[in-house]
């Protein structure tokens, strides 16, 4: 009888996740997160150069001085978030056997949050301008900002312990 892989189980068992694995799994979101975050809002640096350079009336006017500075903040902190998951996973890595516990769950999920959440915020409060003021989308950016204290808080508290 041929001797299963380690990490797979029989078709009656359920499949059993090593520690070790679970940890690849959290590096791997997010170095995917990373990259893939970065991608995006390097390419809307590159669009809104391209909007600026082009005088495009809907975003260079005198007008959209609130819709240029919202999106430039979502482009700004999109990358800034993108590097942030990219530094996550390599703390994780870095930290190998320590990085188990609640504290990763956590702080993967608030980072992972706040990286959707900070730069759509702003975006969103771009999209639609109510008389020099950004739209309600602006109030998902103070969620990301919590978001990502909880994460950057619960990562420290594991180094510290």
């Amino acid at each position: 009888m041929a001797k299963e892989p380690e990490g797979k189980s029989s078709a009656t068992e359920a499949p059993t996740v090593t520690e070790d694995g679970e940890r690849q799994w959290y590096i791997r979101k997010h170095l995917l997160v990373g990259w893939g975050a970065l991608l995006l809002f390097v390419t809307l640096g590159v669009v809104l150069e391209s909007l600026h350079g082009f005088k495009v009336a809907w975003y260079h006017n005198v007008g959209m001085e609130t819709r240029r500075l919202t999106w430039r903040l979502a482009h700004a902190h999109g990358t800034f978030l993108a590097v942030v998951n990219l530094a996550f996973a390599m703390t994780l890595y870095v930290l190998g056997e320590s990085a188990q516990g609640a504290w990763r769950r956590i702080a993967s999920g608030c980072l992972l949050g706040a990286t959707i959440a900070l730069p759509a915020g702003f975006f969103l409060g771009g999209v639609v301008i109510y008389g020099g003021d950004p739209g309600l989308g602006i109030f998902l950016s103070p969620l990301g900002a919590v978001l990502l204290v909880i994460a950057v808080s619960a990562t420290i508290y594991r180094m510290l312990r």
